[in-house]
């Protein structure tokens, strides 16, 4: 009974992990940054992914670690999700 609820159990993640959307990596401009809340404003180009034009907006960080190195008027590229509900940024760094 363990073994097949260990099966069962790798099927779905495998599947939960095929089911997420590509994330690309996106261009765009810092605007705006605010550590203590953990958001950054980027004017980004299209994310593909989640179905968006280019536009400016506020968006969340995973980890806040990932402001410490920007500031306004870096080019960067990044990759954002829907992630509970808010937009959020999963990796940024400068672009080269």
């Amino acid at each position: 009974m363990k073994r097949l609820t260990t099966s069962l159990l790798a099927a779905c993640v495998a599947v939960a992990v095929l089911a997420q959307p590509a994330v690309d990596w996106t261009d765009g401009e810092v605007r705006k940054i605010d550590p203590d809340l953990g958001k950054i404003t980027l004017k980004h180009g299209e994310i593909k992914s989640l179905d968006m034009p280019p536009m400016t907006m506020v968006f969340g960080v995973k980890d806040k670690a990932l402001l410490g190195a920007l500031k306004a008027g870096d080019q960067v590229r990044f990759k954002a999700i829907k992630l509970q509900g808010a937009y959020t940024v999963i990796e940024i760094s400068r672009a080269p």
